[in-house]
């Protein structure tokens, strides 16, 4: 359940005085430039997930990455993230995250990091990092994320704390509930409006597929784009089910 828990807040703003500062303004005006022409081309990327859900874990850690790595790649793709997932809201407005209230203050605190640093770069490698701690089940240790990469807390506490955080999860949630069709499960990554469904991992190829501009990618030129034509909606284990939430 999703609340200003004084704990929470006692948490964030003890982080705002002990985390320094390590980000340049240099590192942080690193940006791999396109023209607007170019980026008009770009194919849209989303990723609908939940901080606690080990697959949603898994797949920013280990496939996204090929994103951000990837400056030729990344040039032609406009990736979101859209911490959700498979919370409910009951009938008194209160949130019920499929992993526990641990699962809803990350996905605040993440859709803090969305916001307050808008390139994707500095806040997925955040995000990531707080993935990464909770496939080593060390999620409660997510704070320590803001010195790994070298990021100042106050703007995300300030978000936190003021509950501007809780109202872009309602941003979030609105957003996940007018997906067309519906997401079944996380993650659900969707293509230029086109869910991958089972393919998710696959996401490359769709990409690269979806791409019409000029600028191909070696990632897109260096093998076959390999699409799995029979997208299915059939039962898959690397998966958070909607279903599961609402029991």
């Amino acid at each position: 359940m999703a609340s200003h828990k004084l704990a929470s807040a006692y948490l964030l703003l003890y982080l705002l005085f002990i985390c320094p500062s390590h980000a340049s303004s240099d590192d942080e005006a690193a940006k791999f430039n396109v023209s607007s022409s170019y980026a008009s081309e770009k194919v849209s990327l989303s990723l609908y997930y939940e901080a606690l859900c080990p697959y949603c874990a898994n797949f920013i850690v280990n496939g996204l990455m090929k994103v951000i790595n990837d400056n030729e790649f990344r040039s032609i793709v406009n990736m979101r993230l859209i911490p959700w997932g498979n919370t409910v809201i009951g009938n008194n407005k209160t949130w019920f995250c499929q992993h526990g209230p641990d699962e809803c203050l990350l996905n605040t605190v993440e859709a803090c990091a969305i916001n307050v640093w808008s390139d994707l770069e500095m806040h997925f490698r955040f995000i990531r990092c707080i993935e990464h701690l909770h496939l080593e089940n060390k999620h409660s240790e997510w704070q320590s994320c803001f010195g790994t990469e070298g990021l100042n807390p106050k703007l995300l506490v300030d978000c936190f704390n003021t509950g501007f955080g809780f109202s872009l999860e309602k941003r979030y949630a609105g957003e996940t509930a007018r997906l067309n069709p519906p997401h079944e499960y996380v993650p659900w990554v969707v293509v230029n409006n086109q869910p991958l469904l089972d393919d998710y991992q696959n996401f490359v190829a769709h990409v690269c597929r979806a791409y019409k501009g000029p600028h191909v990618p070696k990632a897109c030129r260096s093998a076959p784009v390999k699409i799995n034509s029979s997208l299915k909606k059939n039962s898959i284990d690397q998966v958070c089910y909607v279903s599961e939430a609402k029991k």
